[in-house]
């Protein structure tokens, strides 16, 4: 039997004891838990049907918490639901269906080093990974101008100015950057500000732009600085590892699109998952049960995870209101990030036989940067690309002319011939879909950053943005979710 840690107990000792503790919390079979959990489900009410009858459920997560939702599961708890307010599974994530068994990805779809957890969750899923390609030259437009580069596998960053990033995101803490020593200084400044006393020139503060619309959604004018170095600590303080191809960020896919991972859980939980079920209002998040107002009528549960964007929280119905400081924070979340990808299909990757990658960057035109998304084989030729809204027209035959020709342009004439094309405009979606990204503004993290992840009485706080690390991303939207499951499970212990 373990002993149970003292104060004279090494420290050492005692946190090598804690963290197994808590790790074997969330393990699948983890007796106390799974125990004590079983036994609750046993008794009146706590059946999967719970929810028809008006029963009392243990736990409740909105939005797409499919991560925690396995968790409870694997844990042993029977009496939850998931409540989607989509008619889908994978949020920021979609897979566009080209046929014939291809998709192509509409939303979030890299991972890369450091980025275990979404990486151990593929694994767990029999998903498989294969390199975003990146082996040729990039072309790059400007005006009438075009000009091949081999960039190696990068964007072509100044290394000097990188290496500057990486050493001062060494001082920002990723799961806290409000808890930074020179938080008072970087706070008060955007990226914009930083970059303009680098003494930058005109052609490569272009490159940077370009850098931060992909990254950060918005312009470096728009970005705080501190927070953008805490994105840079969470990739080993390596800023070439945030914002590269090859071993970084973007530098891995999924086989079948980055959405099967979402669909395969959902299809573990069954009945367990609601589509269609936006929350309203939650009512009594102070009390014992929490009361959930719903498009398919009232859900009520002694503990909730909220898997939704900060933003999004901020448009529910809290009765009593939330703590000042929590609702501060949602009104204050940037809303609107808007992003439009597209994907014109081609029936082989004919740019390969030429020595180019597919990447195109465009200084002044409509595409911010377009890239090879085949599949692994290259059975067909997809390319991708973030394009410009106000540049593009919103007719999909239109936008397809005007795509086609720039990469006629890049890669010849025969982008001129695609077999299809998709998009996906992120800002004009769905309702639940606020951004995809959150360009969070300077000073944001010391007024609000305490409040990001304290409970608020039964409700739990989820989703990439409350990540320790990778937040914003996939791999930060799995770690928030073992986090949320096992203080639930833990809260519902103690009761």
């Amino acid at each position: 039997m373990n002993k149970k840690p003292t104060p004279d107990t090494p420290l050492d000792l005692r946190r090598r004891q804690l963290l197994k503790f808590a790790g074997a919390s969330a393990a699948v079979g983890s007796l106390g838990l799974k125990a004590g959990l079983a036994n609750a489900a046993e008794g009146p009410g706590k059946t999967d049907s719970a929810t028809d009858r008006g029963d009392v459920l243990d736990v409740v997560i909105i939005g797409a918490g499919l991560t925690a939702a396995r968790d409870l599961q694997q844990a042993g708890c029977r009496s939850f639901v998931v409540l989607e307010a989509r008619d889908r599974v994978g949020g920021r994530t979609l897979n566009h269906d080209l046929g014939s068994g291809y998709v192509s990805e509409a939303g979030g779809q890299w991972i890369g080093p450091g980025q275990t957890a979404v990486a151990d969750l593929a694994r767990e899923l029999e998903v498989g990974t294969f390199p975003t390609y990146y082996e040729g030259s990039t072309v790059i437009l400007g005006g009438d101008g075009r000009v091949e580069i081999d960039l190696k596998g990068t964007f072509g960053t100044d290394e000097t100015l990188a290496a500057k990033l990486s050493e001062l995101s060494r001082d920002v803490p990723c799961g806290a950057p409000w808890k930074s020593s020179k938080v008072a200084e970087l706070d008060k400044l955007s990226a914009g500000d930083w970059l303009s006393r680098q003494a930058i020139k005109p052609e490569d503060r272009a490159g940077w732009n370009a850098s931060f619309l992909l990254t950060c959604g918005v312009a470096p004018a728009k970005m705080g600085f501190l927070h953008f170095l805490s994105m840079i600590n969470s990739a080993n303080c390596e800023y070439m590892q945030l914002d590269s191809i090859k071993d970084s960020a973007q530098g891995t896919r999924f086989v079948g699109g980055s959405q099967i991972l979402c669909i395969k859980m959902a299809q573990q939980l069954g009945d367990r998952l609601r589509l269609s079920c936006p929350v309203r209002q939650v009512s009594d998040w102070d009390r014992e049960v929490v009361r959930l107002q719903t498009d398919q009528g009232e859900i009520r549960a002694r503990r909730v995870i909220m898997a939704i964007h900060p933003a999004l929280c901020h448009q529910l119905r809290f009765d009593p209101p939330l703590p000042e400081g929590r609702a501060a924070l949602q009104r204050a979340w940037p809303a609107h990030s808007p992003a439009r990808k597209t994907s014109m299909v081609y029936s082989r990757p004919f740019w390969r036989e030429k020595g180019l990658n597919g990447h195109v960057i465009q200084a002044g035109g409509p595409v911010i940067w377009a890239y090879d998304n085949s599949p692994p084989g290259g059975e067909i030729g997809v390319i991708n690309a973030f394009v410009t809204n106000a540049m593009v027209s919103s007719d999909l035959k239109e936008a397809q002319r005007v795509l086609a020709q720039i990469y006629a342009r890049a890669l010849g004439d025969e982008a001129l011939k695609p077999v299809s094309y998709r998009e996906h405009d992120w800002g004009q979606a769905d309702p639940w879909t606020l951004t995809c990204v959150s360009p969070i503004p300077p000073g944001f993290w010391s007024t609000h950053g305490e409040a990001l992840r304290p409970p608020c009485g039964n409700l739990f706080w989820s989703g990439t943005e409350t990540a320790d690390i990778w937040a914003g991303y996939m791999d930060g939207a799995v770690r928030s979710g073992h986090q949320s499951a096992l203080q639930v499970l833990n809260a519902l212990r103690r009761a």
